[in-house]
C-alpha cells in the first residue's frame, strides 16, 4: 500500500507542465503566471513547474510577508527564485492589516485570556496531538510566550477561537489582493499552491489561497508534492523545512495546527479513506490498530464535512426552478 504514493517524477512533471502551458496560453490567453512565494514546498514546486511550462521570462515571484511571518520564509524564496532565475518583488501587508485592525481585534481576543500579552509576546494555536491515542474533541489551544520565554496554554472556546482565526485568515485575503493586482496588470494568470491533503481536509482559506485561476498539484497528496520537489531541484532548506501555515507569531508546523499526525502517515490513510481500503489492509501498511484507523477516519469525516462549502461553487437556485411571482 506504501507504494501506492510513489509517482514516475518525470512523467508527471511533464503531464502538469503540459497543462500549465495549455490553460495559460490557450485557454486563460495570458502572458504568464505569478505565484505566491511563501518560501514553503507548495509554492516552490508550483514555480518550478511553471517555469519549465513558460519560461523563467513569463513567471513572476510575490513575496508577501508581514511582521509576524517568520523570517526565514522571505529568505528562502528568495534564494529559491534565484535558483530559478525568476523576477520577484516583495509587498509587507503588515500595513494592510493594520489598517483593516487585524492585529488589534485579535489582540483584544487574546488579552481577555491572558491580560499581560502585548505586541512582545509571541503565540500559536494548536489542536490536541493525541488523536491516534484516544477519542476527543478538536478544540483549539492558544499559547503564549513571553520575552522571557515563560509559557501559559488555555483552551479557546468556539467563539474565541472563531475570533482569532478570522482575523488570522485576513492575512491570506490579503495575499490574494496583491496578486490578483499583479495578474490583471501583467495579464498573468494566478497559480494555486494547494496540495491534495490540503483539499480533502479543507485546509486552505476562502478567498485566501484557494482564491486562484488553476490549482497545478491539487491532485498530488504533500508526500508526492516533496518526491517531485526533490526531482525538481528545490533548494534543501526548503525541502528540509517542517511545513507550516505560517501565519502565527511563534511558528507551528501544519502536523500541530491541523492534522495532528505526520504527512507521511495522513497520507496513507486520507488515500485509504478516499478508496475505502479494507481495514486489515489499511492496519497491515500503517502498524496502527483498527481503533486508531477508525479514530482517524472519523476525524477526517468531521474536517470534511465541516469544509465541504470550501470545496464547491456557492449555493445557488436551481436553473429549472420556476420563479413564484
Amino acid at each position: 500500500m506504501k507504494d501506492l504514493l510513489k509517482i514516475d517524477c518525470r512523467y508527471e512533471s511533464e503531464r502538469i507542465e503540459h497543462f500549465i502551458k495549455e490553460q495559460v496560453f490557450n485557454r486563460f490567453k495570458c502572458r504568464g503566471a505569478v505565484i505566491g512565494l511563501s518560501g514553503g514546498i507548495d509554492s516552490a514546486l508550483v514555480s518550478a513547474l511553471c517555469v519549465r511550462a513558460l519560461g523563467k521570462e513569463n513567471c513572476h515571484g510575490l513575496i508577501l510577508p508581514e511582521k509576524e511571518s517568520n523570517p526565514v520564509s522571505k529568505a528562502y524564496a528568495l534564494k529559491h527564485a534565484e535558483a530559478l532565475g525568476i523576477s520577484t518583488e516583495i509587498i509587507e501587508i503588515t500595513k494592510h492589516l493594520e489598517a483593516l485592525n487585524v492585529y488589534q481585534d485579535r489582540n483584544a481576543v487574546i488579552k481577555k485570556l491572558f491580560p499581560e500579552y502585548d505586541d512582545t509576546y509571541t503565540f500559536q494555536v494548536t489542536l490536541p496531538q493525541n488523536l491516534l491515542e484516544k477519542d476527543r474533541l478538536n478544540f483549539h489551544t492558544i499559547t503564549i510566550k513571553s520575552p522571557n520565554n515563560d509559557i501559559k496554554s488555555k483552551r479557546l472556546s468556539s467563539s474565541e477561537w472563531l475570533a482569532i482565526s478570522s482575523c488570522q485568515n485576513v492575512k491570506l485575503r490579503v495575499r490574494m489582493i496583491h496578486l490578483y493586482r499583479y495578474g490583471e496588470k501583467h495579464n498573468y494568470l494566478v497559480a494555486g499552491t494547494t496540495n491534495k491533503s490540503e483539499v480533502m481536509q479543507g485546509f486552505f482559506v476562502k478567498h485566501g489561497d484557494g482564491a486562484v485561476d488553476i490549482e497545478t498539484i491539487a491532485h498530488l497528496y504533500k508526500t508526492q508534492v516533496y518526491q517531485l520537489a526533490r526531482h525538481l531541484g528545490v533548494i534543501d532548506e526548503i525541502i528540509n523545512r517542517p511545513p507550516s501555515p505560517d501565519t502565527y507569531s511563534w511558528p507551528v508546523t501544519d502536523e500541530q495546527f491541523y492534522f495532528c499526525m505526520p504527512y507521511d502517515l495522513a497520507d496513507l490513510l486520507l488515500y485509504a479513506y478516499e478508496n475505502h481500503t479494507p481495514e486489515k489492509e489499511v492496519c497491515e501498511a500503517t502498524k496502527l490498530s483498527p481503533e486508531q484507523v477508525q479514530r482517524v477516519f472519523r476525524d477526517f469525516k468531521a474536517k470534511e464535512n465541516s469544509t465541504w462549502h470550501l470545496r464547491q461553487m456557492p449555493p445557488t437556485p436551481g436553473a429549472g426552478d420556476r420563479v413564484q411571482g
